[in-house]
């Protein structure tokens, strides 16, 4: 991990859906979160990563990004979600990388790029979300 959580971040912060898909945040870095997903347990029926699966890890690290460019005391919610699939992942691990487009103190928008182990595009991903009181 190249940063770590704020130390105002709930130790409980991973939700019941991360750990069942097996979302990890592997670097904090607010200009620039990663997290990673095993393809394997996410699979459609045809042996390839569900969009599902992939939507969830965009939204998750998409909405950290948005929560710790907003700071203590406030919360994201997403409010919009587009997602491109561009090639199947069937194997291996799946990396998103998040970028802000755009904070602001309402609204928050992040471009997210998930790869697959060779480092070839599988998804690209647009989040907006609504900056609320925690």
């Amino acid at each position: 991990m190249t940063t770590a959580p704020p130390d105002w971040l709930p130790p409980s912060a991973s939700s019941p859906l991360d750990d069942k898909l097996g979302i990890t945040i592997v670097d904090y870095d607010p200009a620039r979160m990663v997290a990673t997903m095993p393809v394997e347990g996410n699979q459609q029926p045809f042996g390839l990563l569900h969009g599902g699966a992939t939507c969830s890890l965009v939204e998750t690290i998409g909405s950290w990004a948005a929560m710790l460019n907003a700071g203590p005391g406030r919360k994201a919610v997403g409010v919009e979600l587009n997602a491109s699939y561009l090639r199947a992942a069937t194997k291996g691990t799946v990396t998103a990388v998040c970028t802000p487009a755009r904070t602001g103190r309402t609204l928050s928008t992040f471009l997210i790029e998930v790869t697959d182990d060779r480092g070839r595009t599988t998804a690209t991903a647009r989040l907006t979300c609504a900056i609320l009181p925690a």
